[in-house]
């Protein structure tokens, strides 16, 4: 392992300005989204589509930093025969890749789950770092309910973790470690908060017993948020409190950065909780985003599809990275919003 390199690697992953984009959708789930714009879901749509993105030269080239990648996308070629690793390396971005195979029910835990995939998975990371891929990303699922999560999933889950960033940094891959605690339930703010700390704790406490070298890794932690059943949302400045005072608790500052994920939050709850964050600074991490939804739902929408929306799907992509860019530095306003992309 060469930690000099994977921290060159992980620290270009959260430049200033820059965060990582989420295009790793399972088939499944790519399928349900196309479902939704009324798209058939095929290899060669999926192609489409995300080839528009990785092509949106201005937000890909100001805004990101990387793409997080499916193993179906990451063998793909654009149109004209390029690979599509290549398109993203000519934006200016690092190529990275969804190694987990999913979730599993966690025996003896009804109700929760473990994550699969480490089986094999030192001669898959060989075979993505051929491909281009310089960073893994790995998700374990936590969910808060009635007497859940028990110590069992939040052990396990963090052990996978811990053994998945070990074997990345052996391949010379930098390892997303994305504990994520669900925010689907009826908890408020400060019982997420609480489950969130446990969490990062003992993800840490396993990162430290495999080894794993903290300053050639990324963090894509939830936020402190409350449950989107909740009766009582918190406010914006509240889950930007809440979220950095619980990251100093449990992250050291050997981690270069914390990218978080959007978890289900709009467009815009997810840019304006990132930017309040960075308004608070004082943090010895750089903390941006590693957004799903939260940048593909409107550039979805608006190409529907079809190519001759592909500009309007570029336009609509480019706007959102760029408001999230700017949270990034904390400049971000709510009346930015209602401006059209330039």
């Amino acid at each position: 392992m060469n930690l000099s390199d994977l921290n060159k690697v992980a620290l270009a992953m959260v430049a200033p300005g820059k965060g990582i984009l989420a295009a790793d959708e399972s088939t499944g789930t790519i399928k349900k989204r196309f479902d939704a714009i009324k798209v058939e879901s095929t290899e060669d749509t999926r192609r489409d589509y995300r080839e528009m993105l990785f092509r949106s030269m201005d937000a890909m080239s100001k805004c990101i930093s990387g793409v997080i990648l499916y193993d179906e996308t990451i063998w793909q070629k654009a149109k004209d025969g390029t690979p599509l690793v290549k398109v993203i390396e000519q934006a200016g971005a690092i190529p990275g890749i969804k190694v987990d195979e999913g979730t599993q029910p966690l025996p003896n835990c009804p109700g929760e789950l473990i994550t699969a995939g480490l089986d094999k998975l030192a001669g898959r990371l060989a075979d993505y770092y051929k491909q281009g891929a310089r960073f893994a990303k790995w998700r374990a699922v936590i969910d808060i309910g009635k007497d859940i999560p028990s110590m069992t999933a939040i052990h396990v889950n963090a052990n996978a973790l811990a053994r998945y960033a070990a074997l990345c940094q052996q391949a010379q891959i930098v390892p997303i470690v994305e504990p994520e605690v669900l925010m689907d339930g009826d908890h408020d703010i400060d019982r997420c908060y609480d489950v969130t700390q446990r969490v990062l704790n003992k993800v840490f406490q396993e990162l430290r017993i495999q080894r794993v070298a903290l300053e050639g890794m990324i963090l894509k932690p939830n936020m402190a948020i409350s449950g989107k059943k909740c009766p009582k949302q918190a406010p914006v400045e509240e889950v930007a409190e809440k979220t950095v005072r619980m990251l100093k608790h449990c992250v050291p500052a050997a981690v270069p950065g914390i990218a978080f994920l959007s978890g289900g939050q709009s467009d815009e709850e997810a840019t304006a909780h990132l930017d309040a964050m960075n308004r608070i600074g004082g943090v010895p991490w750089k903390l941006t985003f590693s957004y799903g939804r939260a940048l593909q739902a409107a550039p979805q929408k608006a190409w529907s599809g079809k190519a001759e929306n592909v500009a309007a799907g570029q336009q609509a992509f480019s706007h959102r990275a760029r408001m999230n860019s700017l949270a990034t530095l904390g400049q971000w306003k709510a009346d930015l919003e209602t401006r059209k992309a330039a």
